[in-house]
């Protein structure tokens, strides 16, 4: 019987797959702001989403494509973990 080392996987890691479906399709109400632990960030995006008549969810839209493709500066949570695949 043989074992195969498994790397340690951290169990509060949030996924940058979700992070990224979450900004594309709920980017607007800063859903995936939110699901990250950046609540400041994702109420300012329900206000500028509102009073910009829905615009300002492109805002959120661009968001969640950067965590999927990784870009620098999306790619932790609030509290500094790296997102999981």
């Amino acid at each position: 019987m043989s074992y195969q080392y498994q790397p340690y996987a951290d169990p509060y890691a949030k996924s940058k797959i979700a992070a990224g479906l979450l900004g594309i399709f709920l980017g607007g109400l800063g859903i995936h702001r939110f699901y990250l632990g950046f609540t400041t960030i994702g109420i300012v995006q329900i206000i500028v989403t509102v009073l910009t008549c829905g615009i300002g969810s492109l805002w959120g839209f661009v968001e969640g494509i950067l965590y999927l493709v990784g870009a620098n500066g999306f790619t932790t949570d609030a509290t500094g973990r790296p997102l999981r695949d």
